[in-house]
């Protein structure tokens, strides 16, 4: 099983436009995906979810990311790191059954010129620390929205080279 988390609780965020590109694609590929966005994490999660706590409305997520074998993370650049709320939703998690020995694919998004080269490298310690192995094709796309057009499709030549090498070998890692 393969979830697409879509690495923020912003509403509407470019973040979720690519997570959905990405699901379409591993489809078109013939690769069956789930996408699971921090915007269905439950609001109060800081209160009912961590040092192990579980309510009833993080259960079903639980279970999804328990039998999840494979993730992509699309992670938006959050002050020169990866979004709060991811940290939040790791945390919540049941350790080890997780994430321990399953593997993930990276993809940073921004609004700026890098990509959020820097959250990636902080997100993947974390993976590290959690063994989470990391495909070592990690994408970075800067400005995202001059990325996506007004269907929330890539368009640009060498982003779609890019993105279509690292689903290639998402699908056989």
């Amino acid at each position: 099983m393969i979830t697409i988390i879509s690495s923020t609780n912003r509403p509407g965020s470019s973040t979720l436009k690519l997570a959905q590109y990405y699901q379409d694609k591993l489809r078109e590929k013939g690769v069956e995906a789930g996408l699971f966005s921090l915007s269905q994490l439950p609001p109060n999660i800081i209160q009912t979810d961590l040092y192990g706590n579980r309510s009833a409305e993080f259960e079903p997520i639980q279970d999804i990311i328990t039998k999840t074998e494979k993730f992509l993370f699309v992670i938006p650049e959050y002050n020169g790191s990866f979004p709060g709320v991811l940290k939040v939703f790791i945390d919540a998690c049941s350790f080890p059954e997780s994430f321990y020995e399953k593997k993930a694919a990276l993809v940073g998004v921004s609004s700026g010129k890098y990509g959020n080269i820097r959250g990636v490298d902080h997100f993947t310690g974390i993976c590290n620390y959690i063994h989470l192995h990391v495909m070592p094709l990690k994408i970075h796309i800067p400005s995202i929205h001059k990325e996506l057009d007004e269907n929330g499709q890539l368009f640009k030549e060498d982003t779609l080279k890019f993105t279509n090498e690292q689903i290639d070998k998402f699908i056989k890692f």
